[in-house]
């Protein structure tokens, strides 16, 4: 049967029509899939905007483990980032941008990690005073991730960032320009324009300045860093891989930039669909 129940993070037929063309084909070989491809997708949504346990997935869903299975395999496979990258794109160009960004922002967040976080992919944050996880991500100048690195919250700066920056040197290599805050200045910088070729200009506080305040250049990142905990499942570090983590930031910016591209035309939140035998 159809499902008939609907949730906030279930996507609009907008929605989808963005997502369905970036998934790789059905097999044609092998057992067919049961389980309508859009329903995996919702249901991974859900999970990441309303951080429930796999298990704990309400029941006209799929079954949890069918829909970990594609969780799972979508991310060792780099499907996940495929359907990431082409939205990415899509959102770049229908805001009058070229797809290769040549400018971004670096920024790193320290998350809580939970009990199953292993003691060998966690750390403590002194300065932060955090237990767990830190999160590195590269974002365009319009608050796109361009790349993500999870690491121990213990990882300082500038050493967590010169592995995302090789990564990003490859992965992004029209951008070569970078603004990061005064955590990243001094050997860091030098690092990155002799090794990677990539300019970092520091964006330091006003003389003076208490409290929080938005900086010139760098405020992007840090509305980034506010959509991606937004979604509950990211509110902490609650996987047990760092590549999970990394997966569910961008399952988190997925439903993001669909939200994004899908309001520039009004349509119905969602328009039932015919029930099958599936």
């Amino acid at each position: 049967m159809g499902r008939s129940r609907r949730y906030p993070s279930d996507m609009s037929d907008a929605e989808w029509a963005y997502i369905e063309p970036l998934l790789p084909p059905v097999p044609k070989d092998g057992r067919p899939e049961s389980h309508d491809r859009r329903d995996i997708v919702d249901a991974i949504l859900y999970v990441t905007h309303n951080g429930v346990v796999w298990r704990a997935l309400p029941a006209d869903f799929p079954p949890w483990k069918t829909v970990y299975g594609f969780f799972d395999r979508w991310k060792k496979k780099g499907i996940t980032i495929s359907i990431h990258d082409g939205l990415r794109d899509q959102v770049r160009q229908a805001e009058g941008r070229g797809p290769a960004p040549t400018a971004g922002v670096i920024d790193s967040q320290s998350v809580k990690g939970s009990q199953v976080v292993a003691a060998g992919s966690r750390g403590y944050d002194a300065g932060k005073k955090v237990n767990g996880r830190k999160r590195f991500i590269v974002v365009d100048t319009l608050g796109l991730l361009l790349g993500v690195l999870i690491v121990p919250a213990s990882r300082q700066d500038r050493d967590g960032a010169r592995q995302l920056l090789v990564d990003h040197y490859f992965a992004t290599p029209s951008c070569r320009h970078l603004f990061a805050d005064g955590g990243f200045a001094g050997k860091f910088v030098d690092w990155a324009a002799r090794i990677v070729k990539t300019t970092v200009e520091i964006v330091r506080k006003k003389e003076g300045q208490k409290g929080f305040q938005p900086l010139p250049k760098r405020w992007v990142v840090e509305r980034t860093l506010a959509w991606i905990t937004a979604h509950r499942r990211l509110a902490r570090d609650y996987e047990r891989e760092p590549a999970s983590s990394a997966a569910f930031i961008h399952w988190a910016m997925i439903r993001t930039m669909t939200r994004r591209l899908a309001r520039r035309v009004p349509v119905q939140r969602w328009t039932p669909r015919p029930t099958s035998d599936r």
